[in-house]
């Protein structure tokens, strides 16, 4: 998904139209979260105005995170849509739109920009349905608390107190 300047202007009367499957599994290396993310599907188009390119995308796909609480593999489809805005001119300044890009040797190249909107849906945390999965439900000086064995635990510093007020 790279176009040249030249590339550009030859498609300017037709327009662009993108609908492509990408490979984005180097993110794993950029964000170790990522445990594994599928091919990810992008649709959408470019539109020309005098100086400048507008690609308005939809990326969709889906990655694996680790659950926040088990750290158990978690399936977490993602439907993004995104509008990116090249100049296509050194010369031409836009005022006040920060979302405009600069091209690099006069190449408009879209798969950084896919990158970093993928990045951007990672949620903070996600949690798996099944609580039991892979992960241990306890280790040394830990276990995982349910709603259901939290009621029937008593802390074991207090356990001495519970016996306080029984009768001899």
């Amino acid at each position: 998904m790279k176009w040249s300047v030249q590339q550009l202007n030859t498609l300017k009367n037709k327009g662009i139209n993108i609908d492509e499957m990408v490979d984005v599994s180097d993110l794993k290396k950029t964000n170790n979260d990522i445990q594994d993310i599928s091919l990810v599907h992008v649709k959408g188009e470019g539109n020309f105005s005098n100086h400048s390119i507008t690609f308005s995308l939809s990326i969709k796909g889906e990655m694996v995170l680790p659950c926040s609480r088990t750290l158990a593999d978690v399936p977490f489809p993602f439907q993004v849509e995104t509008i990116e805005t090249f100049k296509l001119h050194d010369w031409i300044g836009f005022e006040g739109d920060d979302d405009v890009h600069d091209l690099e040797n006069d190449i408009v190249d879209l798969l950084p920009y896919i990158k970093q909107a993928i990045l951007l849906e990672i949620p903070l945390q996600i949690f798996s349905e099944d609580l039991k999965g892979d992960a241990p439900q306890s280790g040394n000086d830990w276990e995982l608390l349910t709603e259901e064995n939290k009621k029937e635990r008593i802390d074991p510093r207090l356990a001495d107190l519970a016996k306080f007020f029984d009768d001899k």
